[in-house]
């Protein structure tokens, strides 16, 4: 029998299960749990929770945001990961590009040995416009140099076992709004967004690449009149059949004021009607269980493709303890992050 998915992804409440997380869990339409810092203590601990919840459930992904610098979840005992921009920096001016794939490699084989499916990196948006929410997360305000940083991340991504997903489609750095806190609107045009060294151009190149691609929660009023996650347009005439994209859709947190006012069910239905594979439920509770009630009363079917996000290594932490290799990307981390430090103490 082949295996199937919950195509709801949720978030715990503390660093243990409780009663209520046990039992939303075993809901059939939960098939994924996305980490937060408030989860995370230890190495030893987050371990122990994957565990806990795999004994309840096998079908299931475990996802983080641990892209580096700014935006990090698990800290103690986790090698510290600069920001791509601080990374991109130091490729540049040692022409040294393959370090985003050493970089990448060190933390999900991290990620992979305690149990994390995929990590929600890398961010394929461009640092062009002081966005709040976006700016040093990005590799670069150029889509050239962003492709290729990416494209190296990828790779190291991958040789550890760890599925990426390119966010946040189809590009977030254009405006200044924090989409967690209100409806950000880019007013440009497709063209504007498509002209080959735009916002679009990493999602054109990557794309056959790419295993996930999380969408933005941006109105682009000239474009259409939703945003990304509940647009046919986006999803299926654009990813879909222009891109002729392969991978999986996932929506952003749908309780992000950037998704609007609607019922969190209201959300949920929209965005599997203009092509989410999945959907992200988070600090919302009470939203949570709206919408599994929805998932439950239209008998929403589960995903099979979901299962090609599941990390099939058995990196132990151990193997990293004593790797040479993981050693050496320490050190070079250590350079940029001293490099970092330096010129920040100048300015």
């Amino acid at each position: 029998m082949t295996d199937t998915f919950g195509r709801i992804m949720l978030d715990i409440e503390g660093k243990s299960l409780s009663e209520e997380d046990k039992l939303l869990i075993k809901n059939k339409h939960v098939g994924g749990i996305i980490f937060f810092s408030r989860n995370f203590e230890s190495y030893a601990q987050i371990k122990r929770l994957i565990i806990d919840i795999k004994n309840i459930k096998q079908n299931i992904i475990f996802a983080v945001d641990h892209e580096g610098g700014r935006v990090q979840r698990f800290k103690s005992e986790f090698t510290k990961i600069p920001s791509m921009q601080e990374i991109s920096l130091f490729a540049k001016k040692y022409n040294n590009y393959e370090v985003f794939k050493e970089i990448a490699w060190l933390s999900s084989s991290e990620l992979v040995s305690v149990g994390i499916d995929i990590n929600f990196a890398p961010v394929l948006d461009l640092d062009i416009n002081s966005s709040s929410i976006i700016g040093d997360r990005a590799f670069s305000n150029e889509a050239q140099e962003v492709i290729k940083n990416a494209s190296f991340f990828i790779d190291g991504m991958n040789e550890a076992g760890m599925s990426s997903t390119g966010k946040h489609f189809p590009g977030h750095g254009g405006v200044v709004e924090d989409s967690h806190k209100e409806v950000p609107i880019d007013n440009r045009s497709f063209n504007e967004l498509d002209s080959g060294n735009d916002d679009l151009e990493p999602y054109r190149r990557l794309s056959k690449k790419l295993d996930a691609v999380m969408c933005a929660h941006i109105l682009f009023p000239k474009i259409d009149e939703y945003i990304p996650s509940f647009s046919k347009y986006w999803l299926k005439d654009f990813l879909r059949n222009e891109l002729n994209y392969k991978g999986l859709v996932l929506s952003d947190d749908l309780t992000m004021l950037g998704a609007g006012n609607d019922l969190c069910h209201e959300k949920v239905e929209k965005s599997f009607k203009a092509g989410c594979d999945m959907v992200l439920i988070c600090n919302d509770r009470n939203g949570a269980k709206q919408a599994i009630d929805f998932m439950e009363n239209k008998d929403i079917d589960r995903s099979i493709e979901i299962a090609k996000l599941k990390s099939s290594s058995k990196c132990e932490w151990s193997d990293l303890d004593s790797s040479s290799r993981a050693k050496e990307i320490k050190n070079i981390k250590k350079e940029i992050g001293d490099k970092h430090e330096k010129n920040s103490n100048r300015s």
